[in-house]
């Protein structure tokens, strides 16, 4: 039997903890297992046409390591068809929170559904819930900053990144942003120019890229891989766009200028945690006026206090 909660939870953001920090206090006042219960892939992948556009908070695996910080127990992933989305209520509680989950308690957020039915209120299905033998405990909806306006969403942080205001979506989900992938070969532009780059190539293509920009950001390398350095994490600024100074319809990079770090990393994996924005991408006149700006924006990071 197990204390549980159920949703896609992508960003496992601060809307979010109230929800996964009573499951883990239920859970252990009653001497039970706390779980979540998610779901792959995001359910409007499946029943929706926008759904190339869709870009998420989390991949899977960190969706994992960040329930698995927070003191789960137990994660349930259960593949959401189209069929799963049509079953009702009472076919969902019992056959799969009941039945195949052993759920005993359900903890729900204030806006959260479960089931087919469009037009069925949140009481309506607490009450199916609690016909079916679910004890359901309700949590109200997290604001930050004690702003009634500002309510947690997965979609409104979505917004705030797509927006390149990392600031304030790092305030919404509780910790730094971050993409990770593995460092390929570039241009080897900045290289010629004083600043060597690692270029990333994301590990999830649906993870959700920053708005274009350069950004103060804080680069982890993964320490069995390196030799010589005595971290695995540096400052680093890193910058998103299409480089125009060096000519038109190029590919969207990822590249990152690792401060005080002058190695071989091609083949490694890398993380990034975005800090702040520190600017737009622009359009130098020439390799010269970028490499000054370059230097700005290094010693911006270099003298930064939000490290």
């Amino acid at each position: 039997m197990c204390v549980a909660a159920t949703g896609f939870f992508d960003g496992v953001h601060k809307g979010h903890y109230k929800v996964i920090e009573r499951v883990c206090s239920l859970a252990k006042e009653q001497g039970l297992e706390s779980q979540i219960i998610t779901f792959w892939p995001h359910p409007r992948s499946v029943l929706q046409q926008d759904a190339h556009d869709l870009r998420l908070l989390t991949s899977l695996e960190e969706k994992r390591e960040l329930l698995n910080k927070m003191g789960i127990d137990r994660i349930t992933v259960l593949e959401f068809t189209k069929e799963f989305s049509e079953l009702s209520t009472e076919e969902f509680v019992k056959e799969y929170l009941i039945k195949r989950c052993g759920v005993k308690v359900l903890v729900i957020g204030y806006d959260h559904r479960i089931g087919n039915e469009k037009n069925q209120s949140q009481a309506e299905m607490i009450k199916k819930c609690s016909d079916a033998g679910l004890e359901v405990v309700r949590i109200e909806e997290v604001t930050v900053d004690n702003d009634e306006s500002a309510i947690v969403s997965s979609t409104k942080i979505r917004n705030l990144i797509k927006q390149g205001d990392i600031f304030a979506a790092n305030n919404y989900l509780g910790y730094q942003y971050s993409i990770r992938g593995v460092v390929v070969s570039g241009n080897r532009l900045g290289r010629t120019i004083g600043f060597p780059t690692a270029n990333l190539s994301l590990y999830d293509p649906l993870k959700l890229v920053p708005e274009c920009g350069v950004y103060l950001v804080r680069a982890k390398l993964n320490p069995k891989m390196i030799n010589s350095a005595k971290s695995n994490d540096y400052k680093a600024i890193c910058n998103i766009g299409y480089r125009p100074t060096v000519g038109d319809n190029n590919s969207l990079t990822i590249e990152t200028h690792l401060l005080d770090f002058n190695e071989e990393i091609y083949g490694l994996d890398l993380s990034i945690d975005f800090i702040s924005r520190i600017r737009d991408e622009q359009k130098f006149s020439s390799l010269d006026e970028l490499k000054y700006q370059l230097e700005i924006d290094k010693n911006f990071a270099r003298n930064s206090d939000l490290f």
